[in-house]
């Protein structure tokens, strides 16, 4: 998926040349910030890491706190995107949500830091944390509600189960993607969607 990478107000890239260096800077951010936190990261750092000039970071950016809020808003487009085929190719709502919770731990796998940089986004920057979990949550009443409208679902499904979906997921993704892959992921979403079958199946 072609998806647009967010810079500060009026300094996105114009060019291939500007989207590359801007990916870079933000690749680099979240292994700063991810590896350091926010408060002991610092742009030199990203800049590092990068292996771009200090003055290619502020064609993009206006400061630490922009990078920071971009990067979340981009790990958690990266989420959605990395999730949504899967969940798109499934053959009913259960396997949907088996799919998406499959893809998402594969996803922290390789991801580790997403789990620091939202958390602190909570401190650093509160309207992104809450829209990180809100668009996540709104995605997931969708498709619940789609498969309840096809009749895979109960057909009183709502909001709270969303929520409840979406707080399984990441608590499975902090267990078996951050602090632990002791157990098979696949066996992991087995589990979950036999679970959502007794509790939200018809």
């Amino acid at each position: 998926m072609n998806r647009a990478i967010t810079a500060s107000d009026g300094k996105a890239p114009r060019t291939e040349r500007g989207r590359r260096t801007l990916r870079g800077i933000l690749d680099a951010a979240a292994i700063e910030f991810g590896e350091r936190g926010f408060h002991d990261a610092s742009i030199s750092g990203i800049t590092r890491r990068a292996g771009v000039a200090l003055g290619s970071f502020y064609t993009y950016f206006d400061s630490k706190d922009a990078v920071f809020r971009a990067l979340v808003r981009d790990m958690s487009d990266q989420v959605r995107d990395h999730v949504a085929p899967a969940v798109r190719a499934a053959p009913d709502g259960i396997a949907a949500e088996r799919a998406g919770l499959e893809q998402f731990i594969g996803f922290v796998r390789q991801h580790k830091e997403i789990y620091r940089i939202i958390d602190e986004s909570e401190f650093v920057d509160p309207d992104s944390f809450r829209l990180h979990y809100a668009t996540t949550a709104e995605r997931i009443t969708r498709r619940l509600a789609a498969a309840a409208a096809q009749g895979d679902l109960r057909a009183d499904v709502s909001e709270v189960h969303a929520w409840a979906v979406m707080g399984m997921n990441v608590f499975l993704g902090l267990r078996y993607g951050v602090w632990d892959d002791d157990r098979g992921v696949e066996d992991v979403a087995d589990t979950v969607a036999e679970m959502l079958r007794s509790g939200l199946g018809r």
